[in-house]
């Protein structure tokens, strides 16, 4: 079954769940920001099948997120690294579990996070670049731009000249 591809929907939420939008890549980026970098290691610690494994890698890895670093030269091996791009996407999958956190967990989450700057126990918090206020859907006021195309055109087909 083939799936729909969004990567060039003038959305940016469309185009980052058609590159990111399964579990198994939101796996392998957990997992990059464990420390885990080579192929072997990673499928050990997802239980992962080789050839997914691959495919998600080379997406991430097309995409920027991760490059691929030689570690060993006979036979050649790789290691599989964050890029800045790939580090960027850390603040996103801490929301995503503080979320997962709130309302998917019955009992204590299994992960906590410490901040190093304070040591406190913390979590991920989106608040406004500007003044620091919260972000959430009654403070903030989508203005239309590129992707007001997609949603403005008709959605039934229009009638040929008669």
């Amino acid at each position: 079954m083939r799936r729909t591809s969004f990567a060039r929907w003038p959305c940016s939420i469309a185009r980052t769940m058609d590159l990111l939008g399964d579990q198994w890549t939101m796996l392998v980026l957990r997992e990059s920001f464990h420390g885990v970098t080579r192929f072997g290691d990673l499928q050990s610690a997802l239980g992962i099948a080789r050839n997914t494994l691959t495919e998600r890698l080379d997406r991430l890895t097309g995409a920027g997120l991760l490059t691929r670093r030689r570690y060993q030269t006979k036979p050649a091996r790789w290691e599989y690294v964050l890029t800045e791009s790939g580090r960027d996407f850390y603040p996103v999958l801490t929301a995503i579990m503080g979320w997962g956190d709130r309302w998917l967990q019955a009992d204590k989450p299994p992960v906590s996070l410490r901040h190093n700057g304070c040591g406190q126990h913390t979590h991920a918090k989106v608040v406004c670049a500007a003044c620091g206020g919260d972000l959430a859907t009654d403070t903030v006021i989508e203005q239309p731009g590129r992707a007001r195309e997609m949603f403005s055109r008709p959605s039934q087909p229009q009638p040929r000249g008669t």
